[in-house]
């Protein structure tokens, strides 16, 4: 039986370039990747819904270091998309000897995304996956030179489609008329795509040498400043965030609450912060209290997990004092 490996990112696209694929008769396996910046749950979603097995590969670091020093560049923001897809391809190629399988389905549409969809970015993604005769655009084909399994006719290309641009009208009535009504919209998913993730980012490679996953996962939460001596604070913006982050702490974290008020949690990412950190860090915590408009409070701050036995008076920051350290 003729087989076929599905990369699933967790979108509408992919899944129904596997659809497409699967009513032809053709086994399909999804696989789909995670690293520090996006995860598989959309794409465990998204295939039960067709119901394709799906296979999760974790490939954090390299892709890392791929987002560090991409061969072809970002995109718009921290998004090296023409290398990772080049990766992921590249994986995929092997999973096709795991799998015994005959080619590789992507939901990639010509000309959708003007970096990595144009036809050159996919013929370059072709060349430099190492797996290029293997991989089929079912949603685009019929814009595209007819593959290997198409001339074969491992595939019927008449099944195939010719979508193309930016708008999604011809996805979102194939997924009604399948019956696909749980999926996320195209700019979820990853969050190097994110203006304000990708700056923080962008920050933090530039003056760390090496990043932990916990420092990875901090830059997701709250509001994020960066002070005059390189250290980072951050302001919670809800309950939820302020769970979050307490995952994330550990005793070398500095933690200021106001203490007659409620409001953001104030973590200063150092256990012996300077006092222009406490300062700033305090006037931080005012601003985001319930007793902002107050004049001068009481903050009380200690080491986390410890008690915040230590006080200091602070009045609000002013809109400048934020916008000089906002990042």
């Amino acid at each position: 039986m003729t087989k076929a490996i599905a990369m699933i990112s967790g979108g509408l696209d992919s899944l129904l370039a596997a659809k497409l694929i699967k009513n032809q008769g053709i086994e399909v396996i999804g696989v789909c990747f995670k690293s520090y910046f996006f995860n598989e749950d959309n794409a465990k979603r998204m295939t039960a819904q067709i119901d394709i097995p799906l296979e999760v590969v974790d490939f954090s670091e390299e892709h890392l270091e791929i987002v560090r020093n991409p061969k072809h560049g970002h995109g718009k923001n921290m998004n090296p998309c023409i290398d990772c897809h080049a990766m992921m391809m590249r994986y995929s190629g092997e999973l096709l000897k795991k799998f015994n399988a005959d080619f590789i389905i992507t939901g990639e549409v010509l000309n959708q995304r003007p970096m990595s969809q144009n036809k050159g970015a996919l013929q370059t993604v072709k060349k430099e996956s190492g797996v290029g005769d293997k991989i089929l655009r079912p949603l685009c084909a019929k814009n595209l030179d007819p593959t290997e399994m198409e001339l074969s006719g491992l595939v019927d290309r008449e099944q195939l489609l010719d979508i193309k641009g930016r708008t999604r009208t011809a996805q979102m009535e194939l997924a009604e008329k399948w019956g696909i009504v749980d999926y996320p919209s195209p700019a979820g998913g990853c969050k190097l795509t994110e203006p304000n993730y990708s700056k923080r980012l962008k920050i933090t490679l530039e003056n760390t040498p090496t990043i932990t996953k916990r420092e990875l996962e901090l830059l997701k939460i709250g509001r994020h400043f960066r002070v005059n001596n390189g250290a980072t604070i951050i302001s919670t913006r809800t309950a939820d965030e302020a769970k979050s982050i307490k995952e994330l702490l550990n005793e070398n974290d500095t933690v200021m609450l106001a203490k007659d008020f409620s409001g953001s949690m104030i973590v200063i990412l150092s256990k012996d912060p300077s006092l222009s950190d406490i300062e700033y860090g305090a006037k931080l915590t005012a601003r985001y209290s319930k007793g902002k408009d107050l004049g001068v409070i009481t903050i009380k701050y200690g080491n986390y997990s410890k008690p915040l036995n230590k006080i200091v008076e602070a009045a609000a920051a002013t809109d400048e004092e934020i916008n000089t350290y906002i990042i």
